[in-house]
């Protein structure tokens, strides 16, 4: 049995949930999003909760019962009060900040680096060395995260880089005489 399945999912004051067969629309106060589960689940709505059970006991409606409860249960955070990551710069000269809708990154490479912020994320700095990405798609403002870290991922052995807040960097010793 899938214990995250199991717990149904609550529905806060301000948030509409709209069931029609198998999608799920829900609107809150950011925003709206829509899900639309498999075949392999029954998604009902009952006094404020959301509940997802699985329609027979293969090893697919079980897995797709866990994975649409968790779904459901992201539509209802990211209308409600949305997704945050925040990114720490580290390193001499490395610096972010908004220039319209981009994102302008000096690195310590030979050209500064211009991040087009997708529609759907908020991306603000700040401080020079931090950066915050907000949104209400959970998938989304992970990928945003993760494409900025990647033009310039933490190193080993000085730690410097774009790393994400509560990241710890395993550090290495350098070379001896």
């Amino acid at each position: 049995m899938s214990r995250i399945g199991k717990r149904p999912v609550g529905i806060p004051s301000g948030v509409t949930a709209e069931i029609s067969g198998q999608t799920v629309k829900v609107k809150g106060p950011k925003g709206e999003r829509s899900f639309t589960a498999t075949d392999d689940v029954t998604i009902a709505q009952d006094d404020g909760v959301i509940r997802v059970t699985p329609r027979g006991n293969t090893k697919r409606a079980r897995q797709q019962w866990g994975m649409s409860r968790t779904m459901v249960a992201n539509l209802v955070q990211g209308v409600s009060s949305g997704f945050k990551q925040e990114l720490e710069l580290s390193g001499v000269g490395y610096r972010a900040q908004m220039q319209g809708n981009s994102l302008k990154l000096s690195l310590g490479l030979s050209h500064d680096v211009n991040f087009e912020v997708p529609e759907g994320v908020q991306i603000a700095t700040p401080k020079p060395t931090e950066i915050t990405v907000e949104g209400i798609d959970q998938q989304v403002v992970g990928e945003v995260a993760a494409n900025i870290r990647k033009w310039r991922a933490p190193e080993p052995y000085k730690g410097k880089g774009i790393r994400y807040k509560d990241e710890y960097i395993f550090r290495k010793e350098g070379k001896k005489k």
